[in-house]
């Protein structure tokens, strides 16, 4: 197998993206797909990487990446040293760096394999809603999966309560990190970007037009993003898939660290189920 790690995509005026690729070696044109992590979320959380490894012994090219404000930095892309730079993240830079990854993979790039047959997006939590709509507004995207997926953003801002207030008139809001114990700033803009861009980020509105194939994975002891938005996503598209993993939490029984060997029997699950669908 052939793994690419901490490469860099850097670009004028914006933040370095860091990614990975996993591949087998092989002439034949391979199907590719990005994973794009969630809400407090880094590409070697928990088992990623072994998800990473099976979908490659599986004959696909697999690409997970940090997005630019996520809170990490080259020399560390695990936690979150960089609290400013995730201060001013927004969906309008995760879309802009999903795109980036894509126009690296279609421009051609030494670090991914020379053919590339098909590609397809998989996001855990929120980062299912940058999928989705990304995969509606994005031609070059063949299949849409999504991991424990939210089905609406503007509900997280909590508009109207005295929190919300707070944040506005001070124009930052703290979220503890319950691994690290830090205290994640968000500055105001991330609301102002979402409501200029509202139509826009309406992951309904995505999902109703949706062209392609739509494959919806949720635990049903999901404690985190309730099973509830997992049957809104399935009702928005008469032609989506929605597979339910009983028992299963907001991680599939992941955890960070992992230092097993195998993946937790949930997330097997899901990648298997996946890997059936993008097949």
């Amino acid at each position: 197998m052939i793994i690419k790690k901490n490469k860099i995509l850097t670009a004028s005026r914006k933040r370095p993206i860091l990614y990975d690729v996993f591949h087998k070696q092989t002439e034949t044109p391979q199907p590719l797909v990005i994973f794009c992590h969630g809400y407090k979320g880094f590409k070697d959380w928990g088992a990623w990487q072994l998800v990473a490894e099976t979908f490659a012994n599986a004959g696909f090219c697999f690409v997970k990446f940090n997005f630019s404000h996520n809170g990490g930095t080259i020399e560390n892309p695990i936690d979150f040293p960089d609290l400013d730079a995730f201060a001013e993240n927004n969906f309008s830079l995760e879309l802009d760096d999903l795109d980036r990854i894509l126009n690296l993979i279609k421009t051609g790039s030494e670090n991914f394999p020379k053919e590339i047959s098909t590609i397809s997006l998989i996001g855990h939590s929120r980062g299912g809603g940058i999928v989705l709509i990304k995969a509606e507004e994005d031609a070059r995207i063949n299949k849409v999966v999504t991991w424990a997926s939210i089905s609406d953003f503007k509900p997280r801002f909590a508009e109207g309560t005295e929190e919300f207030e707070s944040w506005k008139k001070t124009g930052v809001t703290y979220v503890q990190n319950s691994r690290t114990k830090q205290m994640l700033p968000h500055n105001f803009q991330f609301y102002t970007n979402f409501i200029e861009n509202e139509e826009r980020f309406s992951i309904k509105r995505a999902v109703q037009n949706l062209k392609i194939p739509q494959l919806i994975l949720h635990g049903s002891e999901d404690k985190t993003v309730s099973e509830k938005e997992a049957q809104a996503l399935n009702s928005w598209n008469l032609h989506s898939e929605l597979s339910l993993i009983e028992g299963a939490d907001h991680v599939f029984g992941a955890r960070h660290p992992w230092e097993e060997n195998a993946l937790p029997s949930d997330l097997e699950k899901v990648v298997e189920r996946t890997i059936a669908f993008l097949k």
